[in-house]
C-alpha cells in the first residue's frame, strides 16, 4: 500500500517503471519501479516518509557517473535531487569561507563557481561529473585533493530523520565514507579559503585540459577501480594484458586502461562482467583483487 501511496501523493513527481540506466554516463541499463525527483525542502517532508515506508530498497542517483544499472526492470526507489537541492551559497567567516551546496548540485558547475569568486580549493572537483551528495559519499578526488580536505558537515535524510554528520563521524577515507548505502545527502558543507581567481581559473583550464588528453570520452562511468596501495590500477590492467580487451559491446579503453567504454545501445550486464574479467586477470597476474568505484544497482553483488 505504501507504494501505492508515493505514487498517488507523488503525482508528477512519481515516474514509474523509468529507465535509469539512460541517466547514467554509461547510457546503458534498465528501468526501476519508481523514479522520485524532490526539487524542494517540502517535497521530501511529503514523499520522504512514503520513500522509506514503501518497502523498496532506496538508491539515489545523481549525475549518473560511478554508476552501473543491470539490464532488466528492478523493484528499487531511485531518488533524484533538483531545484533547491542543487544550490550553492558562501560566506566569508575569519580566514575561512563556508560554503553550503545541495547535494544535487554539479560539482564542475560549483569548482568554475568558486573559482571565479576567488575561493580557493575546490578546483580539483571540475574534473569529477558528479554532485555533491554522491561526492561525499565516496569521497571523490583527484588531482591532488579529494572531498576529505574540505568537507566539515554533511546532512542526511533516512529512518532516524534528518542528520547531520560532522568530518569524523564521515570517517572519510580513500574512496569510501561511514554514509550508509541508502541514505539521502541532502546538503554538504566545506571550509575553504580566499585566494587568487586568476591562478584558480589557470589550474581548472590545466585540469580540463589534462583530462581530456588522458582519459576517453563516449559513454563510460568514470574510473573503474580504485588504485591499489602504493600502485595504479590503469598500470595493472595494462600490464595484465588487458588494454583494449572487448567483451561483446564493452572495451577496457586504450585511452586509459581504468575506464570502461560501452557502444551506444550497449549492454550494462556487458560492462558488468568485463568488469568480473579485469579483476581476475589482475588478480592472477600480480595476486591483487582490485576494487570498484562504482555503485551498482540491480546486481546481486559488486565487483
Amino acid at each position: 500500500m505504501s507504494l501505492e501511496q508515493l505514487i498517488a501523493v507523488g503525482a508528477e513527481r512519481v515516474r514509474e517503471h523509468e529507465n535509469v540506466g539512460s541517466r547514467t554516463t554509461y547510457r546503458v541499463g534498465g528501468s526501476v519501479r519508481a523514479l522520485v525527483t524532490l526539487a524542494t525542502r517540502d517535497d521530501l517532508d511529503e514523499l520522504g516518509p512514503l520513500i522509506l515506508a514503501s518497502s523498496l530498497p532506496v538508491f539515489v542517483l545523481g549525475n549518473g557517473s560511478n554508476v552501473l544499472v543491470a539490464d532488466g526492470a528492478h523493484d528499487v526507489v531511485v531518488v533524484h535531487l533538483t531545484g533547491e537541492f542543487a544550490t550553492m551559497t558562501w560566506r566569508d567567516e575569519g580566514d575561512r569561507v563556508v560554503v553550503d551546496a545541495g547535494a544535487g548540485l554539479d560539482l564542475p558547475v560549483s569548482a568554475r563557481r568558486l573559482a571565479r569568486e576567488g575561493v580557493t580549493g575546490f578546483e580539483w572537483a571540475v574534473g569529477v561529473p558528479g554532485t555533491f551528495g554522491g561526492a561525499v559519499s565516496m569521497n571523490a578526488g583527484g588531482h591532488g585533493s579529494d572531498m576529505a580536505a574540505s568537507v566539515v558537515l554533511a546532512t542526511t535524510y533516512g529512518p532516524e530523520g534528518v542528520r547531520e554528520w560532522r568530518i569524523d563521524d564521515l570517517r572519510l577515507g580513500y574512496r569510501t565514507s561511514a554514509l550508509p548505502r541508502d541514505a539521502i545527502v541532502t546538503d554538504v558543507r566545506l571550509s575553504l579559503r580566499r585566494g587568487d581567481a586568476t591562478q584558480s581559473e589557470a589550474m581548472i583550464k590545466e585540469i580540463v585540459r589534462w583530462r581530456r588528453e588522458h582519459q576517453p570520452g563516449g559513454h563510460n562511468g568514470g574510473s573503474v577501480f580504485r588504485n591499489p596501495s602504493g600502485d595504479s590500477a590503469g598500470r595493472l590492467i595494462e600490464a595484465s594484458g588487458c588494454r583494449g580487451l572487448r567483451h561483446a559491446s564493452a572495451a577496457v579503453s586504450e585511452k586509459h586502461a581504468n575506464f570502461i567504454v560501452v557502444d551506444p545501445d550497449g549492454r550494462a550486464n556487458d560492462v558488468f562482467e568485463l568488469i568480473g574479467l579485469v579483476r581476475s586477470r589482475v588478480l592472477d597476474a600480480f595476486g591483487v583483487e582490485l576494487v570498484s568505484e562504482h555503485r551498482f544497482l540491480g546486481y546481486e553483488r559488486d565487483q
